[in-house]
């Protein structure tokens, strides 16, 4: 299976998500990374931009594509046969849920869902409970649209926050390509 990997900003996730994409891999999947703005420029704790970058085109062999230009064939017959979205933060989720496409990965879930094809969302927002409770709820209603299963990871300190588990990455895309909903989605 081809599959976009839509990356933007959760980045203390980062490592979980490279641990995913290393089973991805091992499964003979064709990974194209996309990177959202803050990922191709910010230096975090978590990350340097350019380490981060190195990690990507180590495991997948392929630069990420970092322009809404770029992006913008990844859903049609010579792009992707689905697109995930890992992490998928709240600006992200409000973002689709509202057909916003102001960054590459945005630009990548409109143009794979503008051509009926499967997009996987990652959630990881510390206001998914919060104000971006809409977004998800929306998005859960939405066509060819499909969560990796999440639960709040930290329900005393941060009771509003939810976040995917990244373990279930490949069997959600996986049963997303047949159409499907892994399930349980809430964890």
């Amino acid at each position: 299976m081809k599959i976009g990997l839509g990356v933007t900003g959760s980045f203390c996730t980062f490592h979980n998500l490279l641990v995913a994409l290393q089973a991805m891999i091992e499964a003979g999947h064709d990974v194209i990374p996309v990177f959202s703005f803050n990922v191709s420029d910010l230096d975090t704790r978590f990350f340097k931009a350019k380490d981060f970058e190195g990690e990507i085109v180590r495991l997948t062999g392929k630069r990420p594509i970092k322009t809404i230009v770029e992006a913008e064939p990844m859903g049609t017959s010579k792009g992707v046969d689905l697109m995930l979205v890992a992490p998928c933060t709240g600006n992200t989720l409000s973002k689709i849920a509202h057909g916003i496409t102001d960054t590459p990965v945005t630009m990548a879930v409109k143009a794979t869902l503008r051509n009926n094809k499967p997009v996987v969302l990652s959630v990881s927002s510390n206001d998914a409970l919060g104000a971006n409770a809409r977004n998800i709820g929306a998005l859960l209603n939405t066509k060819n649209l499909f969560f990796v299963p999440f639960g709040q990871d930290s329900p005393k300190g941060k009771p509003n926050s939810l976040i995917a588990d990244t373990s279930l990455i490949l069997p959600t895309c996986e049963k997303a390509i047949e159409g499907k909903q892994i399930q349980p989605i809430f964890l």
